[in-house]
This record gives C-alpha cells, structure tokens and sequence, in this order.
C-alpha cells in the first residue's frame, strides 16, 4: 500500500482518520450508566483520540457494569468533544491538565495523569489508555476491584515472573546492564541494583496503559521518593523523557499489597502478532498499533458485543 512510503507522521494521521471510520459507529451504542460504587474509570484523552477512546471505555465498562468515568483532558478537548462524552459517559468529570500542580515532578509524559490519580485515594482508580479494546469477560479486573487489589497489564510475557526486589529485577530483566538499551526504561530497569535499600522495594515490568490503584493506598510521597531515586540514576534531566511515568506506576503497583499481575495470555499488548482464544483485553500500542488491520478488527468486534448487549 502506498502508505508504507509516508513519512511516519503523515502515515500516522492518515491511519488514524481511517480508524475513525471504523470506530463511529461507537456512537450509535448505548451510553454508560455510571454508578457511584467506588470505581473510578481514569484516562487522559483529547479531541484526537475521541472515538477510540470511547470503544476503549464502553467496551470495558460492558463487562464490569460498574464504576464512573473520570477524564484527564490533554488541552484539545473541543465544545463537541464535551457533549459527546457527557452524552456517552455519564456527565464525567473532566480534570484539566495545566490544573494538576506537580510539585517537583516533571511535566508531559503522563506524570500529570498518575499525580490526579494519586491525588485521589478515596476510590479504586483504574487509569485506561485510549489505544485500548476490551473483548470478553474481565474477571480478574472485577475481581481485583472487589478486593481493592493493585494490578497491571504486564509489558510481555516474561514478566510473568512477578514482583521482585529492585536488585533481582535488574538482574532479571536486563543481565547485560545498562548498555543493552537506550530506552529511557532499560535505562532506569537496569540500574535499579544500584538504588539505596533497594533490596526492600519490589518492581513489576508492567504497562500503564492499564493497572489498578487501590484505595487507600501510597500517594505521591511514595511516587516523589521514587523520583529522586531514579534522577539519581540517570540525572535530573533524563527524568523529564517520556517513559519515566510508567516505570513510576510499575513501582507503585508492585509496592502494593499482593499485586495482581494480570494472565498475558487473557490480557496483552499487540505486537503485530495474532493473539489466541483466551485473549480478552489487548492494548495497541503505538509501534504496530494500525498493523495487519487488527486494531480496526478488534474495534468492529467490541463495537458489535456493545450493540448486542
């Protein structure tokens, strides 16, 4: 196909208006009914990933029949926008991103989405990315939810292994150090030996494109000490690129009490791969996100089981 020989940028956009297309017809959906139950269900979204977004959270909120929805806006939420989402989501709340004080921690790379949900311990936050399709039944979700039990979509399959102590993760996840990767991630992941009482906090290579954060739980004292130890690691500059928010919600969800590590076989992130029958939620990220078509896929199959009922 000639996109293939855009420039990314064009090829991006063009992929998107396409994906549009195939998510309108969310519209056409019943609208969520949102209950003040102690679920809170959290994205940061903006006017560009409207449609997807409301696949990614009605398709959800069909299978846990519970919750609010709360939103971070990027700056880019029209007047339309507004309406729409009153019109599907139940009113929600609307948090605006230049109001969210940060304090020393950086800002853009989703630390203005973790900081509101830290800010707010007084429900089970669930943060939910855009680029995200539920498909089946999520009881392991609902069932962390009751329990008001930490979880997270694992960032592959081999971290499965479960949450270890700093220095095991290290050696566990990057054994040839810091040098095999310039990814701000294997940047800090590979150096976490090196953190002061380390040894006493656990790390899950997890996704924060959707985790759980319980009620009740570490606020932004535990995410502020993290911050400096990683500034620590890499330099205080280093600590504003993107990715560093994530490693941060890895942490806080492994520092939880017994965090559930959601079955990668059930919940998984596309990686231009086929996924199986047991496969239930999938995260597209943004590398192979329009690949194959399976994205657009996904979408017509959410948005048919929301029309179905």
């Amino acid at each position: 196909m000639i996109e293939r020989f855009l420039p990314y940028r064009l090829r991006h956009k063009w992929q998107s208006v396409r994906h549009d297309v195939v998510a309108r017809p969310i519209l056409a959906t019943p609208p969520i009914v949102p209950g003040d139950d102690g679920l809170v269900l959290f994205s940061m979204i903006g006017t560009a990933v409207l449609l997807p977004y409301l696949v990614a959270v009605k398709s959800l909120w069909h299978e846990l029949r519970r919750g609010r929805v709360a939103i971070l806006n990027d700056g880019t939420l029209t007047t339309r926008d507004r309406a729409l989402l009153a019109q599907h989501c139940g009113n929600p709340e609307v948090y605006e991103i230049s109001a969210v004080e940060r304090g020393g921690f950086p800002k853009g790379g989703c630390w203005e989405r973790l900081l509101t949900i830290l800010d707010h311990r007084d429900a089970y936050w669930l943060q939910l990315d855009s680029d995200t399709v539920t498909l089946g039944p999520v009881p392991e979700v609902a069932g962390a939810i009751a329990a008001n039990r930490a979880f997270t979509l694992l960032g592959g399959g081999p971290a499965e292994v479960g949450a270890l102590p700093f220095p095991d993760a290290a050696a566990r996840f990057w054994p040839k150090g810091a040098q095999a990767s310039d990814h701000i991630q294997a940047q800090i992941e590979a150096r976490l030996g090196e953190v002061p009482g380390g040894a006493a906090k656990r790390y899950i290579r997890g996704c924060a494109g959707f985790a759980g954060f319980p009620a009740g739980y570490a606020g932004r004292a535990e995410a502020a000490w993290f911050r400096d130890a990683i500034a620590g690691l890499i330099g205080d500059a280093e600590v504003h690129r993107w990715g560093t928010e994530q490693v941060a919600s890895n942490m806080l969800i492994a520092n939880a009490p017994d965090p559930l590590l959601l079955p990668y076989a059930g919940y998984s992130n596309y990686w231009n791969e086929a996924w199986g029958r047991e496969t239930r939620f999938v995260h597209f990220v943004g590398a192979h996100r329009h690949d194959h078509g399976a994205y657009a896929a996904a979408t017509r199959a959410a948005i048919a089981r929301l029309r179905a009922g």
